[in-house]
Formats: structure tokens, C-alpha cells, sequence
């Protein structure tokens, strides 16, 4: 039997992106990956990105906010970045068969503004790493 890909969602602290792209592979991707996130440190789950993602049907409250892992970094299949900082703050991968991809989106945990005002960020951002992650499986990621 064919190992599933392993894809491993990167961010700086774990906490909204990474986390709502895991939440989304897994449900899109119906166990055709295997799915892990991390940061470059560990922040801790934003409630407000657990909300937004169970606006949307996926439920990551029982996510956790983790550092990233060299041995799973080294044997991922696919290594995706979701902030700038990650991208080029990324430890060196030593796997010779990893695909690693930056897809930007901002951080919607920096938004300012009323609640309703931060809540549309994180409503665009997610519903932006949804697009991402349908094409990523479209395309036999």
C-alpha cells in the first residue's frame, strides 16, 4: 500500500493559518494525506480562527499549537509556509524528495479594528486558504 503524502503547514506561531490550512486538508482531503502543522514557535490556538473555521464546518478546537519537528520536517513530503516569517525563518530540510512551497496569506491575528472588522479578516483569510487547499487537492497535491 502507497504511503500518503505528508504535508506539513508551517507558520510562525501555529496559532490561525497553519492551523485553518490542517483543519482544511484534512477535511477536504479525505485521508488521502497525512496532515501536520507547526510554528516556529508556539503561540497557542486562536479562538477566533476556531471559530471562523467552525463557521465554515471544520472543527480544529482540539488542534495544538506546536514547534516545528526536524524529523517531520525532514520526511514530509510537502512543506507549505503560510507566513513570510516562516518562509524565510524555516530550518534547513536535509529530506532530498521534499516539495516546499510559500503560500502568503496575512495574518489575521494582527487585524485591528471592532470585532466585526477583525472577524471579516479572518473569515478572508480562511476562506482564501480554502481556495488554496481545494486547487492543492485538485491538482493531486
Amino acid at each position: 500500500m502507497r504511503k500518503k503524502p505528508l504535508v506539513y503547514f508551517l507558520c510562525t506561531g501555529n496559532s490561525c493559518r497553519s492551523q485553518m490550512a490542517d483543519g482544511f486538508l484534512k477535511a477536504l482531503g479525505h485521508d488521502r494525506y497525512e496532515v501536520k502543522s507547526a510554528g516556529l514557535e508556539a503561540h497557542g490556538l486562536n479562538l477566533r480562527a476556531v471559530q471562523v473555521m467552525r463557521e465554515a464546518g471544520v472543527d480544529i478546537s482540539g488542534n495544538m499549537s506546536d514547534v516545528i519537528d526536524p524529523e517531520i520536517l525532514n520526511r514530509a513530503d510537502y512543506v507549505i509556509t503560510l507566513c513570510g516569517h516562516a518562509d524565510e525563518h524555516c530550518p534547513v530540510i536535509s529530506g532530498t524528495n521534499v516539495i516546499k512551497w510559500h503560500w502568503g496569506f496575512d495574518d489575521p491575528a494582527k487585524a485591528t479594528g471592532t470585532e466585526e472588522e477583525i472577524m471579516t479578516r479572518f473569515r478572508n483569510v480562511r476562506d482564501s486558504i480554502k481556495g488554496r487547499i481545494e486547487q492543492f487537492v485538485e491538482e493531486g497535491g
